[in-house]
């Protein structure tokens, strides 16, 4: 059994590390040894994800993954009177570095005997591996790359006006385990603890009236809505703009569309590398199906996996994007109903309970 993956950055690397523990003979193929951007970020991984992670993916280690124990969401227009609370006896979810984990994963893989990467050059370019034929399945990870533009360029698709500023506090010693957003009249920031001296920061900025923001204004934005650490200091800051996508077609032939190229959502709610790892759990199933029954890898896999998640992640992402929507409608109006209205909503048990829940699992039961 032979699968090949265009891509090298998490989700690639993610998906590698799933297949070769089912002793499938996976190649990754990279377009050119560049460095990565998200490696910068962080990223949160809910509860249920993290334990698929460790189990079928890679164990990390405690050190590597900081326990986010509680959420409260603010609006600077009330005065930062919080509007929504979440919190329960168990972990909400998880923060982990980009750059170790990547770097935990890449070490594993290079002591695998059923793992190889090769760098495509012009000489051996992506057509050449397509016609070559000596793969069952071709997952395609990197949306940038000739076969991307050339199959998978059919998307619903949506300009925020949004840009994306990402850095990490470093301040003094605390109980770190609070999630903190705040909703302010320039957009979401979000406080995302990751020890008890380093907390993560992203900024979801509005470009229809300020189409760009220096350094020196973000960092101002960021001090201005502290949620109450001392701040010693703040990496340089990584930005990207903001957009929302939903790929139409899931493959072509032998190839499937994967990771940031079938979906990419607004970061408000954390949700985007969650989605991949629900759509890796829900390849790796479909696989393990066809070993079990002793079939060989084909087409039927990428069929009944557009089957099962395409409508689940088309549902999932515009819920993310509805969120987003209604909070930019609130900070854009003067009136003052819509906060009390989520105070009232937040109350409820069952709503509060069913909001955890999805964000957890999503739409699919583990």
């Amino acid at each position: 059994m032979n699968i090949c993956i265009l891509g090298n950055g998490l989700t690639a690397l993610s998906l590698a590390k799933n297949l070769t523990k089912k002793n499938i003979n996976v190649r990754i193929y990279e377009t050119k040894k560049t460095v990565n951007s998200s490696l910068n970020r962080t990223i949160g991984i809910t509860k249920k994800n993290l334990e698929f992670l460790n189990k079928e993916i890679l164990a990390l280690q405690k050190k590597d993954t900081w326990p986010i124990k509680e959420i409260e969401i603010f609006s600077e227009k009330e005065k930062k009177d919080r509007i929504l609370n979440f919190k329960k006896k168990d972990i909400l979810f998880y923060m982990i570095k980009n750059d170790k984990y990547y770097h935990n994963l890449s070490n594993a893989l290079k002591k695998n005997n059923f793992f190889k990467k090769k760098i495509i050059t012009e000489k051996f370019s992506i057509d050449k591996i397509i016609k070559e034929n000596k793969y069952d399945l071709i997952i395609n990870c990197d949306p940038n790359n000739p076969i991307s533009k050339k199959y998978f360029s059919r998307k619903i698709s949506k300009d925020y006006f949004n840009r994306a500023y990402t850095g990490t506090i470093i301040h003094d010693k605390f109980d770190n385990n609070k999630a903190v957003q705040i909703f302010t009249k320039c957009g979401p920031i979000a406080y995302l603890p990751l020890s008890q001296t380093e907390t993560s920061v992203v900024c979801s900025l509005d470009l229809k009236n300020k189409s760009v923001y220096t350094n020196k204004e973000v960092l101002t934005l960021i001090n201005k809505n502290n949620p109450g650490f001392v701040l010693k200091k703040i990496s340089d800051l990584k930005s990207f703009k903001l957009n929302l996508t939903n790929l139409r077609n899931y493959s072509h032939g032998n190839i499937l569309a994967f990771g940031d190229l079938l979906h990419k959502i607004h970061p408000l709610a954390g949700q985007g590398f969650n989605m991949t790892l629900r759509d890796i759990k829900v390849l790796s199933d479909l696989i393990e199906e066809k070993i079990d029954c002793g079939l060989p890898l084909d087409i039927s896999i990428i069929e009944k996996f557009e089957k099962e998640t395409k409508h689940k992640n088309f549902i999932f992402s515009n819920g993310i994007d509805l969120i987003h929507e209604i909070f930019n409608f609130n900070k854009n109006s003067n009136n003052t109903n819509f906060n009390n209205f989520i105070k009232i909503i937040g109350k409820n048990k069952f709503f509060k309970d069913m909001i955890m829940k999805v964000a957890d699992v999503g739409f699919r039961s583990y």
